[in-house]
């Protein structure tokens, strides 16, 4: 394994220590440290994997110098249009090392997912025409690796990337976490909704922690499934999925259960809910300020005014709440107001070690809803 400090220091001494990005399970360890060593100048945790290559590519407008975007390999496709469109060797030609984890690499068992994403992290490369390799889990091949790579992007000015396989880095723990003093878990906050909705109504939950905690709560109480979409990918989405159903289905009460980095991520998705203005729609953001899924990282969920932002575009009625009264109140409030309603629910970070997965398969869940809203 390449030990963290190893990586950073190497990149470090070859002149690269800006870094953006979105973080990702298999690139913990590194994130984590380099969350630890280096300023909230030198590493930016972005809204998105394509804000990070603008992060990049500024930095290099401004310095002459080559930054560093990490990010799960899903979040290729949210780079590609600034890939072709900005850095691209026939449009500006600026220099980026991409660090990207290789989740679902064929022959290794993973989520559904990653899967299909697995299959073709690399393809997606080849076809950007961009040069990469998979790095080495040895040190002394790893600098080699860098050393091609930092090579060929002060030769060519184009963008190289490093994908990264599972235990590529040794583990390493984040240091300087902020902790919030929230008392309330998201997972007590999830049950607590759940548990109130009425029988026709549907929930969509964001990928992560979120599904898999409500998945757990219908299992634990004997409840069907039917009524959850779990948006296992496509962070981010989860509210224009609610909307989908809630424009389709207006008899129905729609709850979109979000987190605060997927709300980040694709922010402007809010004005468009408030715009269309479905009545049935109530969109909940569980707010820890933090990436939960993968290692803790943080987001400036807890630093933002997100009910602003929803009363800005839009949002009929907003509340913000970080205890389990205040939230059984404004939920019975809730019930009797036109949407879209937006309410903020402050959590604390974290979650059960023991925590599952769902054990139905994606295409088994989007049946069993499917045929819940015929009915």
């Amino acid at each position: 394994m390449i030990d963290p400090k190893f990586f950073v220091e190497t990149l470090r001494l070859k002149g690269i220590d800006f870094y953006a990005g979105v973080p990702d399970s298999l690139l913990k360890n590194i994130c984590a440290y380099i969350s630890d060593n280096l300023d909230d100048k030198h590493n930016i945790i972005a809204a998105n994997e394509g804000g990070a290559i603008g992060l990049a590519a500024g930095y290099h407008l401004a310095t002459g110098r080559i930054g560093c975007v990490y990010m799960q390999n899903s979040g290729e496709g949210n780079i590609i249009n600034p890939l072709a469109s900005l850095t691209d060797k026939d449009v500006y030609n600026i220099p980026v090392l991409l660090l990207i984890g290789w989740r679902g690499r064929p022959g290794i068992h993973d989520e559904p997912q990653h899967v299909k994403q697995g299959k073709v992290t690399l393809g997606l490369l080849n076809t950007m025409g961009i040069d990469f390799t998979v790095l080495s889990k040895d040190e002394e091949i790893a600098e080699k690796q860098i050393t091609k790579a930092v090579d060929f992007m002060r030769s060519t000015n184009e963008v190289y990337a490093l994908v990264i396989e599972k235990d590529t880095f040794s583990p390493y723990s984040l240091q300087n976490a902020v902790v919030n003093d929230l008392s309330l878990s998201r997972e007590d906050a999830i049950q607590t909704v759940a548990g109130f909705l009425g029988e026709k109504d549907v929930i969509v939950s964001t990928t992560g922690m979120i599904s898999r905690e409500l998945f757990e709560f219908r299992t634990a109480t004997g409840e069907s499934h039917e009524r959850d979409f779990l948006t296992v990918g496509s962070m981010g989405h989860a509210s224009q999925i609610a909307l989908g159903i809630a424009l389709e289905k207006q008899d129905r009460r729609v709850w979109c259960f979000d987190g605060d980095g997927a709300a980040l991520m694709h922010m402007g998705s809010m004005a468009i809910v408030a715009n269309q203005a479905p009545k049935n729609y109530i969109h909940l953001v569980f707010n820890n300020g933090a990436h939960d899924s993968v290692g803790g990282q943080p987001t400036v969920g807890l630093k933002v005014d997100l009910p602003g932002v929803a009363r800005a575009v839009g949002y009929k009625s907003v509340f913000s709440v970080e205890d389990k009264g205040s939230l059984s109140v404004i939920l019975s409030k809730a019930k009797k107001l036109v949407g879209p309603v937006f309410i903020e629910v402050r959590v604390k970070k974290g979650n059960r070690k023991d925590l599952g997965r769902p054990t139905t398969t994606p295409i088994q869940n989007k049946e069993a809803l499917m045929h819940f809203l015929k009915k």
